[in-house]
């Protein structure tokens, strides 16, 4: 069977990307260029503006799985143009081409909550764009939290320093966190596709803690296992945004897209991210492997 992969390069796709060809899947993966992907995997040059890539990406595959998209930017209008415009594109070529049978988009929790930031709101609205456009196409929508592991650049120094003795706190005490293990969430994606029947839904997707993380909780997974106390330190959501309304000025600057956006800064300080596993695991079976203090105590991250 051939897989056409989106964000085959990136942190998400990079893995699902092995696992499939490892699995003897004919895996072909849309990217401006070859860095990331791994042998084996046919390369399609090109981008989510290209119709006439996309057209190459999807020709003869029963299952796209679309992890492109944006996770920085300075505005809405530039989350919009990859998040929700490309992913219509690769929706409609995927109708268009007449192969597919099955869609898979990784989305994010954050589309619970449109409301909170441009990054939500365009996760949301390319749901929407790729249920719209889907015709007969079975689609699958992954909603995962927040996603860490090997190759994460953005959880990876919150839990750097808890195992050193430092929690940077960024919301309320009280707050409900949750996680997932990039070899999770790349498993959860090889079982929905080789499940021989799914039915069209949203699925969130977690490590399945119970009631999610607490700072305190997070601050306790450290001490136990550096053997040594946890000292919590609170970001006020002032020094936050000017911490932000920094970051956006030096990206003018110095070229990147920058993370940390006031609009962002909604996000992390919105005080509830549980999330439940019981629409997939009804679903495909699937449950996860890794939890938070197995990956921080054998460094899996």
């Amino acid at each position: 069977m051939t897989v056409a992969l989106t964000g085959g390069s990136g942190f998400i796709g990079s893995p699902i990307g092995r696992v499939l060809v490892a699995q003897g899947f004919n895996v072909r993966a849309l990217s401006r260029t070859r860095s990331g992907l791994c042998n084996g995997i046919y390369w399609v040059r090109g981008s989510l503006e290209n119709s006439r890539s996309l057209a190459e990406l999807v020709m003869g595959a029963r299952m796209v799985v679309h992890c492109a998209g944006a996770v920085r930017g300075r505005d809405e209008s530039g989350f919009h143009v990859t998040n929700v415009d490309g992913s219509r594109r690769v929706i409609k070529a995927a109708r268009v081409g007449g192969d597919c049978e099955r869609f898979l988009h990784m989305s994010s929790l954050a589309a619970r909550h449109p409301e909170l930031s441009w990054y939500s709101n365009s996760k949301f609205n390319a749901e929407q764009e790729i249920l719209h456009e889907a015709g007969n196409i079975n689609v699958g929508i992954f909603r995962p939290t927040a996603v860490y592991g090997p190759g994460d650049r953005e959880l990876q120094p919150l839990f750097s320093w808890l195992l050193r003795g430092l929690l940077i706190r960024l919301s309320a005490s009280d707050s409900h966190l949750s996680f997932v293990h990039v070899f999770d969430l790349t498993a959860a994606v090889l079982q929905w596709i080789t499940t021989p029947l799914v039915i069209p839904a949203t699925y969130e997707i977690s490590d399945g803690t119970l009631g999610g993380y607490s700072w305190n909780g997070l601050a306790s997974i450290g001490a136990d296992i550096r053997s040594a106390p946890v000292r919590q330190m609170t970001i006020p959501r002032g020094a936050l945004n000017s911490l932000a309304q920094l970051n956006l000025i030096l990206s003018y600057l110095i070229p990147g897209e920058p993370m940390l956006t006031t609009s962002k800064v909604k996000e992390l300080v919105h005080d509830n991210w549980e999330c439940s596993n019981a629409g997939i695991t009804d679903a495909i079976g699937w449950v996860p492997q890794i939890m938070l203090r197995r990956a921080l105590k054998d460094r899996l991250f």
